[in-house]
C-alpha cells in the first residue's frame, strides 16, 4: 500500500473526474457521426444497453481494481495478482492504450481548438475540415498548445490542479450543452432530427451495428486502458462502486445524448447528411452557424463546449499516463509532466501531418494515422481490456470474485449482489469475445 498516494478533496471531485475521462469528443464527437452512420435511433438504443450490460460491470471492476491496489493500471496487478501469475503485462498494454489514445485525441482536442477561435474571431468565411487537417501548421500549432496546457495544469498538485479545474469545466460544459439543445430544440427540422434519432429502426440492426455501439460504449467510457482504475486508486472506501459507476455512466450518457440533442435537429433543419462521418461535426455545425442568425455567438458557444469536452478526457488521461511514469521512475509532478508532454507530443505528430506531410493508408482507400490509433484503442485495446478485467476480478486464477464484491461493497450506496457473478463472470466475457471476433472479421480492412 502506497500510504503517500495523493488523494481526491472530494466525492463530488471523485466523480467529475471520472465523468470527466468519460466524456469528450467520443460522446460528442464521434458518437453523433457514428449514430448517424448506423442508422439512428436503432443504434443509439443498443449503445444504452451496451452501457448497462457491458459497460456497468466493466467500470465497476475497473473501479475496484484501482482502488484495492493503491497504484498506477502499470502497476495495479503486481499488488493484486497471485505469486508467479503474468497478468501484469495487461498493465503494461494499459499504459500503451492511453498512449496511443492520446496520439489522436490530443490532434482532435487541436481542432476543437482551431473551429472555437476563428468562430470567436468571426473568421469563418473559409472555414472547412478538408482545409484543416492537410493544414500542418494549424494542426502542430494547437496540437502543441493542447499537450502544453494539459501538462501545465497537471504540474500543480492533484486537488489544486486537476480536480479544481475539472471541477470548472465539467459544469460550465453542463450549461453550455443545455442552452445549445434547447436552441436546437427551436429550429425548424427539430421533429425529423428528433424522430431519426429517438426512434429505432429495427430493421437496420446488425452485427455491425452491435459491435459499432459496444466500441463505441467502451471508447466513451474509457473502460478497458486503466483510464478509471487511476481514479479509483485516488479514493477512499466512504462509498460503493457500482453506485459511483452508474453516477458516471448516467453524467456520461446524459451528455452523449444531449449532442445528439444539438446534432440532429440543426442537421435536418439545413438539409446535412447526416452519415458524413468525422467531418460531420465540424463541417455541418459551421455550416449551420453560418447560415442561422446569431452564427457566430452560438458557433463559439458550441465549439467552446467542445474544447471542454475535450480537455475534460485529455486531463484525464494525461494524469494516468503521468501516474504511470511516475509510479515507474519517482520522478515528481513537474519532471514528469514535462518528459510527459514531449513525449505525447511527439507521438501525436503522425496524426497532425497524417493528412499531409506523413501521409499513411493503414487500411481501406482514404484512411490515415488517425484510422490507426483509433484502430488500435477502440477495436482492439479496449474491448480486449474489459474482457481481461472480467477474467482476472471474477476467477480463482486471477484475483477473484470474493476479492473483488469486498472491494466494490466497501461504503455506502448500490452494491454487486451474488445473483450477478453470471453477467459479471460469463456475459460480459462471452458478449465481448464475440462481438470482438466478429469486428474483426468484418473490418474494413
Amino acid at each position: 500500500m502506497n500510504n503517500g498516494r495523493e488523494k481526491l478533496g472530494s466525492r463530488m471531485g471523485f466523480l467529475l473526474l471520472s465523468a470527466g475521462c468519460a466524456i469528450g469528443c467520443g460522446n460528442v464527437w464521434k458518437f453523433p457521426w457514428m449514430t448517424g452512420q448506423f442508422g439512428g435511433g436503432g443504434f443509439v438504443l443498443v449503445y444504452v444497453l451496451c452501457l448497462l450490460l457491458l459497460g456497468l460491470p466493466a467500470m465497476t471492476m475497473e473501479f475496484a481494481m484501482g482502488r484495492a491496489a493503491q497504484k498506477s493500471p502499470v502497476m495495479m496487478y503486481q499488488q493484486l495478482e497471485k505469486p508467479g501469475q503474468k497478468w501484469h503485462i495487461h498493465g503494461i498494454f494499459a499504459f500503451l492504450g492511453n498512449l496511443a489514445l492520446m496520439a489522436f485525441y490530443t490532434v482532435v482536442t487541436g481542432w476543437m481548438m482551431y473551429y472555437f477561435v476563428r468562430f470567436l474571431t468571426g473568421n469563418t468565411a473559409d472555414l472547412g475540415f478538408g482545409a484543416m487537417i492537410t493544414n500542418p501548421a494549424v494542426n502542430v500549432g494547437y496540437l502543441a498548445v493542447a499537450v502544453a496546457l494539459g501538462f501545465l495544469i497537471l504540474s500543480f498538485d492533484l486537488q489544486g490542479g486537476l480536480e479544481r479545474v475539472t471541477k470548472y469545466m465539467m459544469g460550465a460544459l453542463f450549461v453550455l450543452m443545455i442552452v445549445l439543445a434547447v436552441h436546437s430544440a427551436t429550429l425548424a427540422g427539430a421533429g425529423e432530427g428528433l424522430r431519426f434519432y429517438l426512434v429505432p429502426d429495427f430493421s437496420k440492426i446488425n452485427g455491425s451495428v452491435i459491435v459499432g455501439a459496444m466500441n463505441q460504449a467502451f471508447f466513451s467510457l474509457s473502460i478497458g486502458i486503466g483510464s478509471m482504475a487511476i481514479f479509483g486508486s485516488y479514493i477512499g472506501k466512504e462509498r460503493s462502486l457500482m453506485g459511483e459507476s452508474v453516477n458516471v455512466i448516467l453524467m456520461d450518457t446524459f451528455v452523449a445524448i444531449m449532442a445528439g440533442f444539438i446534432m440532429f435537429p440543426a442537421c435536418f433543419t439545413y438539409g446535412i447528411e447526416v452519415n458524413a462521418g468525422p467531418s460531420l461535426l465540424f463541417d455541418t455545425m459551421a455550416t449551420v452557424f453560418n447560415n442561422m442568425g446569431g452564427g457566430r455567438l452560438w458557433g463559439t458557444l458550441f465549439f467552446l463546449f467542445m474544447v471542454f469536452a475535450a480537455f475534460s478526457t485529455e486531463l484525464a488521461v494525461f494524469e494516468n499516463i503521468l501516474a504511470c511514469v511516475r509510479d515507474l521512475t519517482g520522478w515528481s509532478r513537474p519532471k514528469g509532466c514535462v518528459v510527459c508532454g514531449v513525449g505525447i507530443f511527439l507521438l501525436a505528430l503522425t496524426t497532425a501531418l497524417g493528412y499531409s506531410v506523413l501521409t499513411f493508408q493503414p487500411f481501406a482507400e482514404g484512411s490515415a494515422w488517425l484510422d490507426f490509433w483509433d484502430f488500435i484503442v477502440s477495436t482492439n485495446l479496449l474491448p480486449l481490456g474489459a474482457l481481461i478485467f472480467a477474467l482476472f476480478c471474477c476467477n480463482s486464477f486471477g484475483w477473484g470474485w470474493d476479492n473483488f464484491v469486498a472491494e466494490a461493497n466497501a461504503g455506502r450506496g448500490l452494491k454487486v449482489q451474488n445473483w450477478m457473478k453470471w453477467i459479471f463472470r460469463y456475459f460480459v466475457p462471452v458478449c465481448v469475445a464475440g462481438l470482438y471476433v466478429y469486428g474483426l472479421v468484418t473490418f474494413n480492412w
